[in-house]
């Protein structure tokens, strides 16, 4: 495990060597493959999780079967604290887009942290406003926003976290279906198809498998707008 990337976590935000290494021997490892879920919606909740390596995805389904992808998360990333503050049922589905490591920590654990570190829970609590900040910003995307924008600004966004410079651009290995491309933009897949073989006949994009590699960021910039 590679704890300089768990780190990154709001977790562990403001802890010295000593505090990290203390609160990281209280975690659980747990591994999972591609596709498995490691809670479900409407399960209860009491334990928060960061990511060490591979991609986790969140989603949440409708009565009628159609789901939503919240949101796509990757090392040093963190997600399940709203729990620890507020317990009660997971409001989403966490599964495996890849193979994945995580390390978790309970209720029970995290109090004994805060009692020895209270700037933890500082980074907490902002961490949380953040994410408040981008659902409010995704909202009103789906208002707001066409569905080329929207995919524009997707691509954008998966670049920025999980992007290589390549010779030819920033190579973004998503490791989505079209399908879940489709639930992260909120739209069909027919739709989001058609918007990116249109990025890829403009020379802005180049699409590979589970992958796409961006070739004009300037004019996807523009096009996010």
């Amino acid at each position: 495990m590679d704890v300089d990337v768990v780190r990154r976590a709001p977790l562990f935000a403001g802890l010295d060597d000593e505090g990290a290494a203390s609160l990281l021997s209280r975690m659980e490892r747990v591994e999972l493959s591609r596709g498995q879920v490691l809670f479900s919606e409407g399960d209860p909740g009491d334990r928060l999780y960061v990511i060490t390596s591979g991609k986790v995805k969140l989603g949440r389904a409708s009565g009628d079967g159609r789901e939503n992808l919240l949101a796509v998360l990757g090392p040093g990333e963190m997600f399940g604290e709203l729990s620890l503050f507020d317990p009660g049922p997971r409001t989403a589905t966490a599964t495996a887009v890849s193979d994945v490591q995580l390390v978790g920590l309970g209720n029970a654990e995290l109090q004994t942290g805060l009692r020895s570190n209270p700037e933890v829970g500082k980074h907490l609590l902002q961490a949380l406003a953040q994410r408040l900040r981008r659902t409010n910003e995704s909202l009103g995307d789906l208002v707001f926003s066409d569905v080329p924008g929207r995919v524009a600004k997707a691509l954008l966004d998966l670049s920025r976290r999980f992007g290589k410079q390549i010779d030819q651009g920033v190579l973004v290995a998503h490791d989505l279906t079209q399908e879940e491309l489709a639930q992260l933009v909120g739209a069909s897949r027919e739709t989001v198809n058609k918007a990116l073989a249109d990025f890829a006949s403009r020379g802005w994009i180049r699409l590979e498998a589970r992958a796409v590699i961006l070739l004009d960021v300037e004019r996807l910039h523009r096009r996010a707008r």
